[in-house]
């Protein structure tokens, strides 16, 4: 097993509309996230200093191939039906790698 912990920037004026759509994740969702080998999965939200919010995400993966699995993911129309009316709530950080949305976190501790 493998922890992710990642961070994307989210608009204001959208928090309203990304905390209803994911207090009911579309069921097709949820069923790509399990096949997809990843548990235990969590999104925060925090306005920081700098007067900006953002969500924080964690979560389990239990798979061997993630590459993989992330393509399976990425091809699910319903996934794909999803992200489209999450990402317009995002705020991408500008420093992220080319192939990232949410910004990969590295972790330096986890108590077991």
């Amino acid at each position: 097993m493998k922890r992710y912990g990642s961070v994307i920037g989210v608009r204001e004026e959208k928090i309203p509309e990304y905390k209803t759509l994911h207090a009911a994740v579309w069921p097709d969702v949820l069923r790509m996230i399990k096949e997809c080998h990843i548990q235990n999965y969590s999104i925060y939200l925090r306005r920081m200093p700098d007067g900006r919010h953002y969500l924080f995400s964690y979560f389990e993966y239990t798979g061997v191939d993630f590459a993989a699995d992330m393509a399976k993911m990425a091809a699910d129309p319903a996934t794909q039906q999803w992200w489209a009316v999450c990402k317009p709530c995002q705020r991408p950080l500008a420093d992220r790698a080319p192939d990232e949305w949410w910004a990969g976190m590295e972790e330096v501790f986890h108590q077991d």
